[in-house]
C-alpha cells in the first residue's frame, strides 16, 4: 500500500476514533500533448502519474458528509447531502467534494453519509490535476459505499461537471484520465466521442516531470478567457467547435475575426494535428518526431495561446539544450505557471537534472521540483 493510502487510514483512526472501512485513490495527470484542445472537442494524451489522492471512509448513517483534509492543514467541513447544495464561502476544496456529491444527487441516486479523510501527494498548483484526483477519487467512493455502480466514464463527468459548478469550465480529460488510465500507457482520447485508445509508452523511454515550483489557479479568468475566445472562432468559422475546423478555414475567414481569435484557434487546429502525429511517434517509438511535436506545441502556446511564462518557457530551453536541442519537452497543463514534461531515455536524466540544478534558480529565483514517474492504472477502490 502506498503511503498516501497508508496516511489517510491512519488520519481517519485519529480523527473518527475508529477503523475506515473503504479505501478510494485516484492519480493526478500529465498531459504529454494536446493542451485546450479537450473543451475544443479535440484529442488529448495524458498518461495517469504515479501521485495521487486517497480517500479513507466508512458510512455514518446520517445524511452527512463528515470530511478532514489533512493536507490542508487537518482541516474539516460537513455537509448536507443534497441536490440544493452550496460552495462554501472559503473552503474551495470542499466545493469538490460538494460539487460531486450535488451532482450524483442530481441523478436522483441516493447517496449516503460517510465519514471521510483525504490524503493526496500531487503537487498542488503544479497543473498536474490534484482536482481532478480528488473528484473521481470521491465520486468513486460514494459509487461504491451507496451501491450506484457508476462508470468510471462518468464519473469522470461528474467530476468535470463539478469544476463547473466551484467556477472553471473544464474540459474532460484531467477525470478521464485520473478514472481511465491504464499502467505502461498514454491514452489518446477524443474528447467528442470519448473514445479511448491506450498507447504503450515505447520501451526505453521515461517521463520526467519539472515543476517550475510558480503555481496555477484555472479558477481564474484566463482559462475561460481562452474558451470564450476559441468558442468565439468556432462561430465566426460556422463549426459546433475548433474540432472540426481546418487552417484553410481559419485563414478564409481571418479578415471576420480579430488577432488574437485568429492566434487562438490557431493553436488549437495545428494542436489537434499534432497529437494524432504523436500517437504514430509513439507507437513506433520516435523520438526524434515526438520531440518535434512537442517543441511545436510549446512554441504554439507560447506564442498563439499566450499561457506560457518566462520560468516555463526557460524551463523548457534548459531542457533541450540538455539533450542536444532535440529534446521531447514541453509546458504542460492549462498554462500560467505549473510543470514542464519531458520524455527522454533514463540515461539523460541525470544531465537533465543537472542543467535545471545549475541555470533554473538564477532565471527564476527559485528551486524546480523533479518528479520521476510512470504511466500508471487509473482510479481503484477496495473495501478494508
Amino acid at each position: 500500500m502506498t503511503d498516501v493510502k497508508t496516511k489517510a487510514i491512519e488520519a481517519f483512526k485519529s480523527h473518527f476514533s475508529c477503523e475506515p472501512t473503504m479505501l478510494s485513490y485516484a492519480p493526478g495527470r500529465v498531459n504529454l500533448i494536446g493542451e485546450h484542445t479537450d473543451y475544443n472537442d479535440g484529442f488529448v494524451m495524458p498518461c495517469a502519474i504515479g501521485f495521487g489522492t486517497a480517500i479513507a471512509a466508512k458510512l455514518n448513517g446520517t445524511s452527512l458528509m463528515r470530511v478532514l483534509a489533512v493536507d490542508i492543514n487537518g482541516d474539516t467541513d460537513e455537509f448536507l447531502i443534497t441536490k440544493d447544495m452550496l460552495k462554501h464561502e472559503s473552503k474551495t476544496w470542499s466545493n469538490y467534494l460538494r460539487g460531486v456529491t450535488k451532482l450524483i444527487c442530481d441523478k436522483n441516486l441516493e447517496v449516503k453519509g460517510m465519514d471521510v479523510a483525504i490524503c493526496g501527494d500531487v503537487p498542488l498548483g503544479a497543473g498536474l490535476s490534484s482536482s481532478a484526483a480528488l473528484e473521481v477519487a470521491f465520486g468513486n467512493l460514494i459509487s461504491h459505499a451507496s451501491n450506484l455502480n457508476i462508470d468510471l466514464q462518468d464519473i469522470a463527468l461528474i467530476g468535470q461537471a463539478a469544476e463547473a459548478f466551484i467556477g472553471c469550465k473544464c474540459g474532460i480529460m484531467d477525470q478521464t484520465i485520473s478514472a481511465c488510465g491504464k499502467e505502461g500507457c498514454a491514452l489518446r482520447l477524443d474528447c467528442r466521442s470519448l473514445d479511448k485508445l491506450h498507447v504503450k509508452v515505447p520501451q526505453g523511454l521515461e517521463v520526467l516531470i519539472v515543476n517550475s515550483n510558480v503555481k496555477h489557479a484555472l479558477v481564474g479568468g484566463e482559462y475561460n478567457e481562452r474558451r470564450e475566445q476559441c468558442e468565439k472562432a468556432a462561430s465566426i468559422l460556422g463549426v459546433k467547435a475548433l474540432r472540426d475546423a481546418t487552417l484553410e478555414m481559419l485563414e478564409a475567414k481571418k479578415s471576420l475575426m480579430d488577432d488574437t481569435t485568429f492566434r487562438r484557434a490557431r493553436h488549437v487546429i495545428t494542436e489537434d494535428d499534432r497529437v494524432l502525429e504523436a500517437v504514430g511517434a509513439f507507437e513506433q517509438g520516435d523520438l526524434d518526431k515526438l520531440a518535434t511535436l512537442m517543441y511545436a506545441s510549446h512554441c504554439s502556446m507560447r506564442d498563439d495561446f499566450e499561457i506560457t511564462i518566462p520560468e516555463i518557457d526557460g524551463l523548457v530551453e534548459i531542457i533541450r539544450e540538455a539533450l542536444g536541442g532535440k529534446g521531447a519537452v514541453r509546458m504542460t497543463g492549462g498554462g500560467f505557471g505549473g510543470s514542464v514534461v519531458a520524455v527522454l531515455k533514463p540515461e539523460e536524466v541525470s544531465k537533465v537534472k543537472a542543467a535545471i540544478d545549475e541555470r533554473y534558480e538564477k532565471l527564476a529565483g527559485r528551486k524546480a521540483t523533479i518528479i520521476e514517474t510512470r504511466a500508471c492504472n487509473g482510479a481503484t477502490f477496495i473495501t478494508l
